[in-house]
């Protein structure tokens, strides 16, 4: 029995040497080691032999069986060791090969307006304040001084959720809540995308973008609104632009205005871009309204304050000379690579 295990662990190390495959050396772990083994069909006859003999077979039996585990033992490192070197020598990279290249986005023309006119006015010291594009009628209109009569509450003009509720046609809503959840001194802007009930042309979208502005504080007057207003669009369009400003009506200021700049193109002399007037107008403005104040809480007898709003969309077609609203939400790449 003893010279049976030692041709067993023979013949098992020069196999275990010859294969170079994990499988066929799995293999041959089952075939000498496993419970229906070699080895273990040999042990089956232990019981006939004496009890002298006994330990000195299964001392054998332990050897052998403990160096045809190691043999195989080394032998699966040696092939994980060689198939992981093959490995790598096949996932060679070839780093003078050029590689893929990555196209970069480019902010969209409104969003450029934006962050550029937001970049202005935080420079001067206002806040960035937000509001939900689904308002109540109360902050949209009633709140504003807008009478009932008044033809933007029309269903024809403006998105009604229900009778309570829309989608907001101007960020003048993010105005009444700051007035109504903060006091005085109050400065800032809320840009914003706004809805109405417009048949999509050149110049018309049922969804647009504003940025609205306000301060509310003791002793505001319009001269500070037009010094304001004076400074943006000469940092917005150059040093050399002027503004002008004619009498207008709107229900949540008075005094109301709208505001022209001159043209940034032709500097004023007329051209294409405006009409041949040397004037574009640009936004709308005035010193809020006693009843807007009283709305929100504010004493008009104690605080004073003034407002504008200004089509984001619209600058941006102006100053990029877009003459399409409709290019800006198409999502063509050929037209927004252009900026």
């Amino acid at each position: 029995m003893k010279e049976q295990l030692l041709n067993i662990k023979e013949n098992a190390l020069k196999e275990i040497n010859k294969y170079e495959k994990m499988d066929e050396i799995e293999k041959l772990r089952v075939k000498y080691l496993g419970k229906k083994g070699e080895i273990t069909n040999i042990l089956k006859g232990m019981g006939k032999l004496s009890a002298e003999e006994r330990p000195v077979i299964g001392k054998v039996a332990n050897e052998v069986r403990g160096e045809i585990e190691k043999a195989i033992s080394d032998k699966k490192e040696e092939i994980k060791i060689i198939e992981k070197n093959e490995k790598l020598k096949a996932e060679v990279l070839d780093v003078t090969m050029p590689g893929k290249k990555i196209k970069i986005g480019k902010k969209h023309p409104i969003t450029q307006m934006m962050d550029e006119v937001k970049y202005i006015f935080t420079g001067m010291g206002f806040k960035v304040a937000e509001g939900p594009e689904i308002e109540t009628v109360f902050n949209n209109f009633d709140a504003l001084n807008a009478p009932k009569n008044h033809p933007s509450r029309d269903m024809s003009d403006t998105f009604y959720i229900d009778e309570n509720l829309l989608l907001r046609t101007q960020t003048s809503p993010v105005q009444i809540r700051t007035m109504k959840s903060a006091k005085p001194p109050i400065k800032i802007i809320a840009p914003g995308r706004c809805f109405r009930f417009d048949e999509p042309d050149a110049t018309h979208s049922p969804m647009f973008h504003q940025i609205e502005g306000l301060v509310v504080d003791k002793n505001v007057t319009m001269a500070e609104l037009k010094g304001t207003l004076d400074a943006f669009v000469k940092q917005l369009f150059g040093e050399n632009t002027k503004t002008k400003f004619r009498p207008h009506n709107f229900p949540f200021t008075e005094p109301s205005a709208e505001v022209d700049v001159t043209c940034f193109k032709c500097k004023g002399k007329g051209c294409s871009v405006c009409k041949g007037e040397g004037w574009i107008e640009i936004l709308g403005a005035g010193m809020v309204h006693p009843n807007v104040l009283k709305n929100c809480g504010i004493d008009p007898e104690e605080y004073s304050g003034f407002a504008f709003g200004m089509g984001v969309d619209r600058i941006a077609m102006l100053k990029y000379e877009i003459d399409d609203i409709r290019l800006l939400f198409e999502n063509d790449m050929r037209f927004l690579n252009q900026f």
